[in-house]
């Protein structure tokens, strides 16, 4: 079966031979040393070799006229039929105004008031009375801890005044007498000085009395917790029934209760590099005003800086560790929207308004670690330049260094714009949106 086999494919099985057909090859061989014998000669292949033969040259040849394909439709080869047009891409000038130099920081809100409600007075908590979170209000109740113990230290010191008062009169009717029995020679000057002193102790009762009152009301008015400023009230960090620890020196340990912050106005806190900062503080020199204090900044879920503040605050020294310098504004909140801990993007001018070229934002690309632009040269040459970035102005990306105002920059189609190789240009142009105002 195997030797039919082998016969249709024009060959003849090798191994499979009987001793005696071994012999006659050996016996021929020997007589005509020049002839090969027949066991030497390479076996054909197999349809199954030749048919993988064929499917690895189709596909060597199917992706080589691929990649022919995708180089001359990417680089715009040489018109005619053998090769694809050139791409056509759109190009223009970069369009050149007068704009300050601002640098882009990340700042984040923080409250202008906060403070950890805690007892000044200890005992039982008796009343909440607000909502976790809630707007409040100056002066709004809070907490009550139990007054019972308060009010019955403030009635012993009312009847200690009564009796030092009592005692007092006494002291002033004795030394009265005793100075009508002195002039009539019935007192001596000893008794008379004597009735003085009972006196001036029982002013000094009085005194002590009512320095106790106040004292006790004082503790008295301690049991109920107010707001000290409006604004955004955090969760109960105790129940109804809780033992309240409290300290009016804060001397020993005592009971956070919750924490207060205040919202409007709200601080935007920041830092500048030294370098910023020489700029900033230049700037700020050179303008006076409202402006020479003023910023703008987007919410992280923003595209537009159209929210302002003012700086109020520049720290007196750079931080050795970091290279920065703190800096603060005071930012208006009247709708609570803001709040403290939330981060936003600001925007700071450092230089005054200077002519500035103005590139789409899609004309630049990132190529490691530097931005490029594709240009076109007069024979439509595609070249790429190198730039330097600054932040977006009017939806259109600032060109720091790197490019020139005669420079034709690939606006649309630069998908297509491969370096060196041939493009049909058209003109086109930029157009600035004045209602625009971008993030970085």
């Amino acid at each position: 079966m195997r030797d039919q086999f082998f016969d249709q494919l024009g060959g003849a099985p090798v191994a499979d031979r009987s001793a005696d057909s071994g012999k006659d090859l050996a016996r021929d061989h020997a007589t005509d040393p020049g002839k090969q014998p027949p066991y030497q000669e390479r076996r054909p292949r197999g349809p199954r070799t030749k048919a993988w033969s064929w499917v690895v040259a189709a596909a060597l040849a199917g992706l080589a006229v691929l990649i022919w394909f995708g180089f001359t439709h990417r680089t715009g080869g040489p018109a005619g039929p053998s090769g694809m047009p050139p791409a056509r891409v759109t190009v223009s000038k970069p369009l050149v105004r007068n704009l300050d130099t601002r640098i882009g920081v990340l700042g984040q809100f923080s409250a202008i008031n906060r403070v950890e409600l805690r007892a000044q007075v200890g005992g039982t908590l008796t009343e909440i009375h607000f909502q976790d979170g809630q707007i409040v209000n100056k002066g709004d109740l809070l907490f009550v801890i139990d007054p019972r113990p308060y009010e019955i230290r403030l009635a012993r010191a009312n009847a200690l005044l009564q009796t030092a008062s009592a005692r007092f009169s006494l002291a002033t009717s004795e030394l009265a007498r005793a100075q009508s029995l002195q002039r009539s020679a019935f007192a001596t000057p000893e008794t008379v000085e004597q009735r003085t002193s009972e006196l001036n102790a029982s002013q000094a009762a009085i005194d002590d009395a009512k320095a106790q009152i106040r004292d006790a009301q004082l503790d008295l008015e301690y049991t109920r917790i107010t707001a000290s400023f409006t604004g955004r009230i955090g969760a109960r960090l105790v129940s109804i029934g809780s033992l309240i620890a409290g300290s009016r020196g804060g001397i020993s340990p005592t009971t956070l209760l919750t924490t207060l912050v205040s919202l409007d106005p709200i601080y935007l806190d920041f830092d500048m590099s030294e370098s910023d900062y020489l700029a900033f503080a230049r700037e700020r020199a050179r303008v006076s005003g409202p402006l020479a204090n003023q910023i703008v900044f987007s919410l992280g879920d923003e595209n537009r800086f159209v929210r302002t503040g003012t700086l109020d605050f520049v720290d007196n020294t750079l931080d050795r560790s970091s290279g920065t310098i703190h800096v603060r504004a005071t930012v208006p909140n009247g709708d609570l929207f803001l709040v403290p801990g939330e981060f936003a993007r600001i925007r700071v001018a450092v230089a005054p308004p200077a002519p500035t070229l103005l590139v789409p934002d899609a004309a630049v690309l990132l190529d490691q670690s530097q931005h490029m632009v594709m240009t076109v040269t007069i024979d439509g040459t595609v070249v790429p330049k190198p730039v330097e970035t600054g932040d977006l102005r009017g939806g259109l990306r600032v060109i720091q260094a790197g490019l020139g105002q005669d420079d034709r920059v690939i606006t649309d189609g630069v998908i297509h714009a491969v370096p060196g190789s041939k493009v049909e240009a058209e003109d086109g142009a930029i157009d600035y949106d004045e209602t625009a105002d971008t993030h970085r």
